[in-house]
């Protein structure tokens, strides 16, 4: 079969800037898992307690006589931190396979050998699962706030909120923050989805667990800062005006986020290479 030499023609295509390249593997990371029934059935799940919620702000604002469902600060704060179950489930199930399977694939090298940095790499994965956390954590609660506006008719209640946006987002940002980069960490440091599973799993439910039993047994509150869930819960508590539970300081509680955070870069920056070093 004879083959025609057609010469060099020109790439027509559209050429993607620098700084936007995480975002092909971004778009690709939420189209895929929104491809699949579950992960949508799972969204949806996560948005009933919206719902409910909804149907509370909506007979507290209208309704004298249901003014014990009137919408407050302890409301969207337990909003949020019931929705921490949910960025559980959704942070295992989109989030601990984005590295570990190109591991196990040995797509790094195919990625990274592009045009492609590993700084993009994991700005793009970890663009895929923020995504869908934020839309389960801030969209549903500043939806709630933008709920009690409709239905109050007026803007007197952000008025005399004035720390609640600024308390919903950076709770929101904290949380999946949180979930986004412990998540990637792991999964960077497996080839298997379900270790790296059961790695996030460990950390976010067995160490909660430890660190109650510390607590009790000896008394002393710094074991909370054993779980990355209930440290982050201390630094929520303050941003909303809440008085927590435990007596670690908020500062001691932010630094050890930020710590956990600067970890989890660490890893990442060590362990997405083109090319496994092997000592």
């Amino acid at each position: 079969m004879p083959i025609h030499d057609q010469g060099y023609r020109r790439y027509a295509g559209e050429r993607m800037t620098r700084h936007r390249r995480w975002l092909v593997i971004a778009r690709a990371g939420i189209v895929q898992r929104l491809r699949e029934r579950r992960f949508l059935a799972l969204m949806l799940m996560a948005w009933l307690l919206f719902l409910v919620r909804a149907v509370q702000v909506y007979f507290g604002t209208t309704f004298a006589r249901a003014s014990f469902f009137a919408p407050s600060d302890e409301t969207f704060h337990s909003f949020l931190n019931q929705q921490r179950l949910f960025v559980f489930f959704i942070t295992i199930y989109a989030g601990a396979g984005l590295i570990a399977s190109d591991r196990q694939a040995n797509a790094l090298q195919l990625y990274l050998s592009k045009p492609i940095t590993r700084h993009d790499y994991i700005a793009g994965k970890l663009a895929t699962l923020a995504t869908f956390l934020i839309a389960v954590t801030w969209v549903p609660a500043m939806t709630l706030l933008a709920l009690q506006v409709l239905f109050s008719g007026s803007l007197d209640f952000v008025s005399s909120h004035p720390r609640l946006v600024p308390a919903i987002t950076m709770t929101s940002l904290l949380q999946v923050a949180l979930a986004s980069m412990t998540m990637l960490a792991l999964s960077s440091l497996s080839r298997s989805r379900r270790f790296a599973a059961m790695l996030y799993a460990v950390v976010a439910i067995f160490a909660g667990a430890v660190e109650r039993v510390l607590q009790t047994a000896t008394g002393a509150a710094g074991w909370v800062l054993l779980s990355p869930q209930n440290t982050l819960v201390v630094v929520t508590d303050a941003l909303f005006g809440i008085e927590s539970d435990t007596e670690i300081p908020v500062v001691v509680a932010l630094i050890a986020v930020i710590a956990l955070l600067a970890i989890c870069v660490g890893i990442l920056e060590r362990r997405v290479r083109a090319v496994d070093v092997v000592a």
